[in-house]
């Protein structure tokens, strides 16, 4: 199969951790190469953001990076990015219109404007992950949010006129139920993580004799890190390692670090508070292996891609009371769930689970397994494949033969 990925502002190249970059591109980057990986063709169209980057690079087997030029080749916030999806979209449309892809999949509610404009003319189907809605967002972050005026009207619209929507979460489907989004145009497919990077056993980064808890990804306000902070002040014996954000070599100008520090001051825990900087891919999992507790604390959440990358190393988890969360984390058995912004019930959990090692295994024990059998590339790509092969049936299009890949698992085989 032919398959025309869309993803504007989250290449699967860029360094994770800062404002902009995150789950998005993780879930761009794994899926695709898990699709290449299953015989597919797959180009990921994204924004040309650096002058040099050529104009196609090879990713994986099977998978390749179009650079299109919209907008300046340069860094821009994503929130100024919907000025250029127009041309976005008729660079889309010409690639198109020189080799036809069998179906489109866009990725977040810019891709899924110019996806939808460009494959009009191409008569190609498309499918929509949203990995986050401007109407969650807003309801969360209030005045805070500073989305495009036009997000929410364009997701509905959006979510109406693709063939499928992907969502990520039984509770974003039921946000876009709400919208009169008919449940059979909607499927439930999560984000997963590399079952032969992300497990258990391997090394862990080193790390002194406090005990350790982790914050890894975005250091956005919504993430809930000040939360984290401040639950660290009832827990004197701890250390706090926050992972994310700008590279070491600049988080002395990165806004979301000096915020974070300054919360750390005011709350007395500076001492005992840690930051990387953005973290290299392939040295998350040993950080995350180093932890004695993984805490994913956000005030939303479309997945929480972090918290199962954590349970899939084997390391209990505390993650906030929202969105994905409901649906990866088992509440007592592969981790705790507590409320969003609400230090002393976290700090609560965290001194109990780092007073009780055996527990804290017992979690990382169940949690691990449960990322092993729900969570990985593998199955999520077959269950995309399968929607997209669903499509292509239900609009009268021959659906390809892959290329003698072999199937994964389609179902979940046991486990938690």
């Amino acid at each position: 199969m032919r398959i025309a990925m869309v993803s504007e502002h989250a290449s699967p190249l860029a360094l994770l951790g800062e404002e902009d970059t995150g789950g998005q591109n993780v879930h761009v980057a794994e899926l695709a190469r898990a699709l290449g990986a299953r015989g597919h063709e797959v180009t990921v169209h994204t924004r040309r953001s650096d002058p040099d980057a050529p104009a196609t690079a090879d990713f994986a087997p099977g998978v390749r990076v179009h650079h299109v030029d919209a907008g300046p080749p340069a860094p821009v916030s994503k929130d100024d990015l919907p000025r250029h999806m127009p041309e976005f979209a008729r660079h889309l449309a010409d690639a198109w219109d020189r080799d036809r892809p069998d179906i489109v999949h866009a990725h977040y509610w810019m891709s899924g404007r110019a996806a939808l404009d460009a494959a009009a003319t191409a008569g190609v189907p498309v499918v929509q992950t949203f990995h986050a809605l401007g109407a969650e967002k807003r309801r969360h972050q209030g005045p805070e949010d500073t989305s495009p005026a036009e997000r929410e009207d364009t997701e509905f619209d959006i979510a109406h006129r693709a063939a499928l929507v992907i969502a990520t979460s039984s509770e974003e489907r039921r946000e876009l139920r709400t919208w009169n989004v008919p449940g059979e145009r909607i499927a439930v497919v999560p984000c997963a993580v590399d079952p032969e990077r992300f497990r258990p056993e391997g090394p862990a980064a080193e790390r002194g004799d406090r005990p350790r808890v982790l914050c890894l990804g975005r250091l956005v306000p919504r993430k809930g890190v000040c939360t984290v902070i401040g639950a660290l002040a009832a827990v004197p014996e701890a250390e706090l390692v926050i992972a994310g954000g700008a590279p070491p070599e600049r988080m002395d100008t990165d806004p979301q670090i000096g915020r974070l520090r300054e919360a750390a001051e005011a709350a007395g825990v500076a001492d005992r508070v840690r930051f990387t900087g953005g973290v290299a891919r392939q040295d998350v999992p040993a950080l995350l292996r180093s932890a004695d507790l993984a805490v994913n604390v956000p005030w939303y959440e479309p997945f929480g891609m972090s918290t199962v990358e954590a349970m899939a190393c084997g390391v209990a988890v505390i993650a906030s009371h929202v969105g994905g969360h409901l649906d990866t984390v088992v509440q007592g058995v592969t981790g705790r769930l507590v409320p969003p912004r609400e230090p002393r019930a976290l700090a609560f959990w965290l001194r109990t689970l780092l007073a009780d090692p055996v527990t804290r295994e017992s979690l990382g024990i169940a949690a691990a397994d449960r990322a092993a059998v729900r969570y990985t590339w593998p199955l999520v790509a077959r269950q995309t494949e399968e929607c997209y092969e669903r499509v292509l049936r239900e609009r009268g299009h021959e659906v390809p033969a892959l290329a003698g890949a072999p199937h994964a698992t389609d179902t979940p085989t046991g486990g938690i």
